[in-house]
């Protein structure tokens, strides 16, 4: 018998299923949350609601490539939606892979009419009182993130993978 066989799987290999286990989970989510109309995209949409109506709000993905590293105003604004998340108890999530996110969206191009794919920069997922979202997915998502709050990172990641 081994010493992995007598400790176990390493906090490593834990971590890591953690991950890939809440990654599957975020898809599952946005593809039920859009089906089921429960999702805002865009900076200033999302801010607009949270405004509005912030009991709603759920979880909010805050999506960057690096590209978007260098951009001090999408900086600027996730900041502010992150304070603004943590003043009202809203889940965050940091993700890279927006073309991945816009596969999952079904955003990869301009529509017919020439317009430009939405702006995948910040996600939101709302829980209406009146018809509340059903989905275990959800649940993984919110326990994800508050484990890794609880290992004092404020801000969990996931990185998205193209396929």
């Amino acid at each position: 018998m081994t010493l992995e066989e007598l400790v176990g799987p390493s906090g490593t290999d834990k971590k890591m299923q953690t991950v890939t286990q809440a990654r599957g989970a975020l898809e599952e989510l946005l593809v039920a949350a859009q089906r089921q109309d429960c999702l805002t995209v865009g900076v200033y949409e999302s801010a607009k609601l949270m405004n509005v109506d912030p009991d709603s709000v759920v979880l909010c993905l805050l999506a960057t490539d690096e590209e978007d590293e260098d951009d001090i105003a999408l900086q600027i604004h996730f900041t502010l939606l992150q304070a603004f998340c943590g003043d009202n108890d809203i889940n965050i999530l940091r993700v890279s892979g927006t073309r991945r996110l816009a596969q999952l969206l079904g955003d990869d191009t301009a529509d017919s009419n020439g317009n430009e794919p939405r702006d995948l920069h910040c996600i939101l997922v709302t829980n209406p009182q009146v018809q509340p979202l059903q989905c275990q997915a959800l649940q993984d998502v919110s326990r994800f993130c508050e484990e890794i709050r609880c290992r004092n990172q404020w801000v969990p990641c996931l990185k998205l993978q193209d396929r």
